[in-house]
Order: structure tokens, then sequence, then C-alpha cells
């Protein structure tokens, strides 16, 4: 059986903009839900899916916000959005899909926790992560754990890996660091770029690794003397963002793997839902119902 992990704050911010703006009966933004039920419906209606599991940061905030003062936050997200984030959490448990709303950690370490957690479980062929999220790439091992673009139909194993950022799994924190990320709040370290890090990456592996002389590198690189002195004052900073950027394993869930089958959808619960967001074609969408 292959086990399906989503990203669903990711699959939250996705709907919002991409289905049109819309409320409920008491005025409440519901675009997002309508959308996220609808991709989730999607997803376990594949023949493949029976397992499956969705994260979503219950607060946006976690303790990077403790590690370093630039980390995201929740400034600047549209408040509609946030107001859908605790119904969403709802909305899955009512189609019977199991939810892990993060408060301490992040909804990508869910993910990393669960890949980490159940890859080698017996009968579990494969784990799919569901997001396009770089961050998640580190979490990939051959081809038992992928990440799935489902919007753009694209899976990267460990070949995938290495075939976008020039880099393995293990060593995307690194490339993180000296690159940065914007949608995180870290800068990454002045001068370093995609090709500049995968080209060390690839021969070091990680920044511990990295020779302060640029000679001692064996790759050349345009502008070394340059990127090796940025490293060099800022090795400290570079470490923190590795720090930032290395997903937990160590989440802890109540449930066990055979929690996640997925049996059914509640109907007590979906189909009141679905008549309340006006989106009560999502209920004709379901192909089983769970035994109550």
């Amino acid at each position: 059986m292959k086990l399906h992990v989503v990203d669903g704050t990711y699959e939250l911010f996705r709907a919002f903009y991409a289905v049109p703006p819309a409320q409920d009966a008491r005025g409440r933004p519901v675009n997002a839900l309508r959308g996220i039920l609808a991709t989730l419906l999607s997803l376990i209606g594949e023949p493949e899916v029976s397992h499956v599991a969705v994260a979503f940061d219950h607060v946006i905030e976690s303790f990077r916000n403790e590690l370093y003062a630039g980390y995201k936050t929740g400034d600047g997200v549209d408040p509609d959005l946030l107001a859908q984030f605790h119904p969403a959490e709802r909305a899955t448990a009512a189609l019977g899909i199991v939810a892990w709303p993060m408060v301490e950690f992040e909804a990508d370490d869910a993910l990393a926790a669960a890949a980490f957690r159940w890859r080698d479980a017996p009968g579990v062929e494969q784990v799919v992560i569901c997001s396009p999220d770089k961050d998640l790439t580190q979490c990939v091992v051959g081809s038992r754990v992928i990440c799935r673009d489902r919007r753009r139909s694209i899976d990267r194993d460990a070949a995938g890996v290495v075939a976008r950022f020039g880099v393995p799994p293990e060593s995307i924190p690194d490339w993180l660091a000296l690159v940065g990320d914007s949608a995180d709040g870290y800068p990454g370290i002045p001068g370093w770029g995609e090709k500049s890090a995968a080209a060390v990456l690839a021969r070091h592996r990680h920044l511990e690794a990295i020779p302060d002389e640029p000679s001692r590198w064996g790759v050349e690189v345009r502008g070394r003397e340059r990127l090796a002195v940025a490293l060099r004052e800022r090795r400290d900073e570079a470490l923190l963002y590795r720090r930032l950027a290395t997903l937990r394993t160590d989440v802890p869930f109540a449930e066990e793997l055979t929690d996640l089958e997925w049996r059914g959808a509640r109907r007590a619960e979906l189909e009141p839902l679905c008549h309340e967001i006006g989106a009560p074609e999502l209920v004709e969408r379901v192909r089983r119902w769970r035994a109550e």
C-alpha cells in the first residue's frame, strides 16, 4: 500500500487564490474550504489511495520563530484565508481523513515525521508526500519516499531531486541555508545562488565540509573568492539557516498506521457542512460513507 501525506496549508493557500471568493449565509469566507474539500475528494477517489493524512499549520508560528526573529509569521496573510484554517481541519475530519493540526511544529515537520516513521513499516510500498514545497524534498528516499506536485503532475524521487536542485535530498537543508528561502523568511548567504550552492554541495555535501579556502573546493564556481569570504564571515548564520530548514522527524502522533486508512466520509458531519458552504454538489462526489 501507499501512504499519502498531504500539505494541507499549501492546499488551503492554493484553493484560496484559485477558487472565486465566496461567503456562507453568515458572511464567512468559504472559497478555500470548497477548494480543499474538492482536492481531497479527488485524492481519495484515486484507486491507489488507501491510507492518507493531512497536516495543517494550526498557527503560523512555530518553535523556529524562537530561533530566528525574521522567520515567517502570519503577518501579511489575508484574514479571509486565515479564517478558514481551523474550519479546514474540521472539514478534513468530516471527510474521514486524519488531520494533524500543528502548533509547536509546522505542517512540514508532520509530513517529514510521518515519512520517517512509516517508510519502512510492513506493507508500505511507498510514502507519497503531496506538496511542491522544496523543503520537503529532503525527506525523499530513493523511490520509496517521493514528493508529488499534484497540480503539475510531477513526482520527484531521489534522482528527480538531484535533477532539479543539483544535490541529493540529504543536502537540501544545506542548499537552502546558502540560497535562502523567502517564503520562510531567511535570506541565505549573500552572493550564493542555486548554481553555486549546487556545484559546491554536490562535491562536499554539507556546510561543515566546505573548506574556507576556495582553492580546495575542487570545483570551478564563478566568483568563488567572494563566495568563500561571505561563507567564512557568516558560517554561523548559515548553520542557523540550515537548522531552520531542517525538518523535524520527532513529531508525536497519536495514530498508528492502521488509523490512517480511509474508511469513508462521515455523512452526519460532511453533508451539513457542504450545504453550509454552498457546495452541496461535493456530497455527490463521495464514493464511500463510513459506517458509524
